[in-house]
C-alpha cells in the first residue's frame, strides 16, 4: 500500500452507508433486502464492477467470469464489491456503428458512478469503443479505477494460414468478389477465423486502445497484452481486484496520473504498434477529458519520431497471441525507453520506469528494435490543405508505397447507399488512378462517423488485379483494415467542410510526405460551390441520436460531446 490510509468515514459510500437519519437507514436496509449481513457491507470500500458484457459482444463473452474473480479478491481485500451492468457495444452486432454510442457508455459509466454509493471502480471492457468509453466516464468522475482490459482472442488458423479477424474479412472478401475462392471457402473461412472470445487478435482498435491506456498507467503493467482465454486473464482480474481496494484507502485518482507525458507516452506506444488510425479520435477525446492539451499535431510530431515496430496485421505478419509471447506490451516499451518519460506513474503506485523493469523480449520478429522497424510508412500521418482545413488523417504503414503522393480524377458518392449502389455498377467511369470519394459519412451526416472509409475496390478494377486505390472520405476505418485510406476529414461535409463542394471530375493531389491533401480547384470556384451549398437536414430527429447529431464535436476535438468536454467538476448527488 502507498501513501497515507484514508479513514472509512472519508470514503464517498459512507454518506449513503454511516448516516444516521431515516435516509442511511434505508440504504441499509435495503441493502439487507439482497441477503447481505449488515457486517458484510458496513465499514468496507464499497468497489464497483462495471460490466460490458452482453450475449450480443463476443469480445466480451467471458466478462461474467472476470467480474467473479474480481468480486473474490475485493471480499479478499476487505471490500465490498457491487456489479453494476452497462451498455455493451459489440463491434460488429451493433448497428448503425458504435462510434455512436461511445458517448452514451461514456455518460452511463460517469452517472453509474456518481449516483451509486461507489468509492473505486474496475472497468471491465475491450472492444473498440468500451476501452475509450469506460475511461471517459471515469476520468470525468475521477474516482480510484482501473480498466480490466477483456484481451485478445486466439490466433485464426484455416487450411495451414494463420489468420486475423477483420483484417483477412476484408481480403478474403476481395478474393471472392474477384473469383479466386469460392462460396464453400468462404463459409467455411466464417468458423475459422474467430476461434475463443476476446478482442480482435489483429493491431485494430480494440488492442491499440488497451494498449495505449496500458502504456499512459491505466491499467495493471501489461494486463493488456493477455489473450483472453488465457488463465493468466483470470489471475489478472483478481489482481485488479486486490489493487482497487487500495487504491480507494490511497485515494489514488485518474487526475493524479494523467498528465500530457502519459498521454504522449501513449502516442508513442500507438505509433510502435502500428496502430488504428480511430486511436487519433479516442486519444484526443480522453485527453480533453482530463483536461490535457493535445492535439492532431501532438500525434503527427509523435508518428515522425516514432516507426512501427509491432509486427502484426494489418501492418505486419503475425497476431496479437504472438505479441504476448514475444513478451507484450512490457516488451515493446522497453523498445522506446530513450523516447519515454519514464517518471509518469501509474496505478499500480510505481512509475513507468519502474514497472518496466525486468521486461524481456522473446522474439525480435514480433517486437523489434528502433533499428530494425516493420516498415518505412508511419503509423499516423496528419494531412491539411484546402480539402482538411482542421485535418485528415492517414495510415502510411498499411498504404500502397506507389499512392502516397498521387493525383488522381474524384468519383464522388453522396452517401454511404449511393456509393453501395454503384461501386460495381460497370458503367461506373473509374480508373485504378481515380480517387474515391465518400460524404455524409462523419460524426454529424451519417450520423456516427461509421466505418465506412475503406471504401471497396470497384468490381471491374478487382478483375484487373487492383487492390488499393486513393479513397477520401469523412468517416473511419476499422482498425483491422488497410488500404491508401485518407480519413476523418474535418471539418466533415455534413457542416458544410469542403469535403461537400467536390465534384465528379474534379483533380485531387495527395502527397503525404508533405502532409498535404488538396482540391485542385480555385477559390473563386469554390466559393461560388459554397453559395450554392445547403446544409442537409439531420437524418434523425428523435431520441439519443437527434442529442448525439446537436453535440457531438468533430474529428479533431475527438467526436465527444460538447457538454462533456472541460467544465466544472459536477458536484456529489444530494441524498434526500
Amino acid at each position: 500500500m502507498n501513501g497515507t490510509q484514508r479513514k472509512i468515514e472519508e470514503l464517498r459510500s459512507q454518506r449513503w452507508y454511516n448516516s444516521q437519519d431515516m435516509r442511511g437507514f434505508a440504504h441499509r436496509q435495503r441493502t439487507q433486502q439482497m441477503g447481505l449481513r449488515r457486517e458484510e457491507f458496513m465499514g468496507k470500500p464499497v468497489v464497483g464492477i462495471i460490466n460490458t458484457w452482453s450475449d450480443l459482444s463476443p469480445c466480451h463473452a467471458h466478462l461474467r467470469d472476470r467480474a467473479e474473480a474480481v468480486k473474490r479478491a475485493v471480499w479478499a481485500g476487505g471490500g465490498y464489491p457491487v456489479e453494476l451492468p452497462a451498455l455493451s457495444l459489440g463491434e460488429v452486432l451493433v448497428k448503425p456503428t458504435t462510434m455512436l454510442y461511445r458517448n452514451f457508455l461514456a455518460m452511463e459509466a460517469e452517472e453509474l458512478l456518481r449516483s451509486h454509493p461507489i468509492d473505486g471502480v474496475v472497468l471491465l471492457g475491450g472492444c473498440d469503443k468500451t476501452t475509450p468509453a469506460l475511461l471517459m466516464g471515469a476520468i470525468s468522475m475521477n474516482i480510484p479505477a482501473i480498466f480490466c482490459s477483456a484481451g485478445p482472442m486466439l490466433n485464426g488458423k484455416w487450411k495451414g494460414k494463420t489468420l486475423g479477424a477483420g483484417t483477412h474479412t476484408r481480403k478474403y472478401w476481395d478474393e471472392l468478389r474477384s473469383g479466386n475462392i469460392s462460396q464453400d471457402d468462404w463459409i467455411d473461412l466464417e468458423s475459422r477465423m474467430t476461434r475463443s472470445n476476446g478482442t480482435c487478435n489483429t493491431m485494430g482498435t480494440a488492442s491499440t486502445m488497451t494498449s495505449i491506456v496500458d502504456t499512459m498507467g491505466l491499467t495493471l503493467p501489461g494486463a493488456s497484452s493477455i489473450p483472453a482465454s488465457d488463465a493468466a486473464h483470470i489471475r489478472m482480474a483478481s489482481s485488479c481486484g486486490s489493487r482497487i481496494v487500495e487504491m480507494i484507502w490511497e485515494d489514488l485518482k485518474p487526475s493524479d496520473i494523467l498528465t500530457r507525458a502519459n498521454f504522449l507516452n501513449g502516442a508513442k506506444c500507438y505509433m510502435a504498434l502500428g496502430g488504428s488510425t480511430n486511436a487519433a479520435i479516442h486519444l484526443i477525446a480522453l485527453a480533453r477529458r482530463a483536461n490535457v492539451e493535445l492535439t492532431l499535431d501532438d500525434l503527427d510530431a509523435v508518428a515522425r519520431d516514432i516507426p512501427v515496430l509491432t509486427n502484426i496485421f494489418p501492418s505486419g505478419q503475425y497476431l496479437m497471441e504472438d505479441f504476448y509471447y514475444a513478451g507484450g506490451l512490457p516488451a515493446l516499451l522497453s523498445q522506446l525507453v530513450e523516447h519515454l518519460d519514464l517518471t509518469t506513474k501509474s496505478i499500480s503506485g510505481r512509475t513507468l520506469g519502474d514497472d518496466l523493469e525486468g521486461a524481456e523480449r522473446y522474439n525480435d520478429d514480433v517486437i523489434r528494435s528502433l533499428d530494425n522497424p516493420v516498415c518505412e510508412g508511419a503509423a499516423l500521418a496528419v494531412l491539411r490543405g484546402n480539402l482538411a482545413p482542421r485535418g485528415a488523417v492517414i495510415k502510411p504503414s498499411s498504404a500502397d508505397p506507389k499512392l502516397v503522393k498521387h493525383r488522381g480524377r474524384a468519383i464522388v458518392f453522396e452517401n454511404h447507399a449511393d456509393m453501395v449502389a454503384r461501386i460495381d455498377d460497370p458503367e461506373l467511369d473509374v480508373s485504378a488512378d481515380s480517387v474515391l470519394v465518400l460524404r455524409q459519412a462523419g460524426p454529424k451526416g451519417a450520423p456516427g462517423m461509421p466505418e465506412w472509409g475503406a471504401l471497396p475496390i470497384p468490381k471491374k478494377l478487382l478483375a484487373q488485379g487492383v487492390r488499393d486505390m486513393v479513397r477520401l472520405s469523412d468517416a473511419r476505418m476499422s482498425g483491422t483494415h488497410y488500404g491508401t485510406c485518407v480519413l476523418h476529414i474535418a471539418p466533415e461535409s455534413a457542416v458544410g467542410g469542403p469535403l461537400a463542394f467536390v465534384r465528379d471530375g474534379d483533380e485531387i493531389e495527395l502527397d503525404v510526405a508533405a502532409r498535404r491533401l488538396e482540391l485542385l480547384v480555385d477559390e473563386a470556384e469554390l466559393e461560388a460551390r459554397r453559395q450554392h451549398w445547403q446544409a442537409p437536414s439531420p437524418r434523425i430527429d428523435r431520441g439519443y441520436t437527434a442529442l448525439f447529431q446537436e453535440h457531438v464535436t468533430q474529428a479533431d476535438l475527438g467526436c465527444d460531446f460538447d457538454i462533456l468536454q472541460g467544465g466544472q467538476k459536477q458536484k456529489e448527488p444530494e441524498i434526500f
